[in-house]
């Protein structure tokens, strides 16, 4: 996956500065909770290959095909039930 891919997927781009220079990473939030987020620019494959993962599960669970991440991302999204959809008591 490419970086324009993930771009064209709705990840934003966040940064951090570290003491051998200044890096940026993915992120895709779904609900709160429950993000994905990219490898860092500094990991990416030699072929400028770019993966994501969800954000802070044991073990890991990577994608790495643009149409992967946009069946999981449209899923995921149609399964979100609105307030407004949410049976009162």
């Amino acid at each position: 996956m490419t970086e324009k891919e993930l771009q064209l997927l709705g990840f934003y781009q966040e940064g951090y500065l570290d003491f051998d220079g200044e890096y940026h990473y993915y992120v895709y939030d779904i609900v709160r909770g429950l993000s994905l987020i990219s490898n860092s620019n500094d990991e990416v494959a030699e072929d400028g290959e770019w993966f994501v993962e969800f954000f802070d599960t044991e073990p890991e669970i990577r994608f790495t095909e643009f149409g992967e991440v946009q069946a999981l991302i449209n899923l995921l999204q149609s399964k979100i039930i609105k307030k407004s959809e949410k049976i009162s008591d």
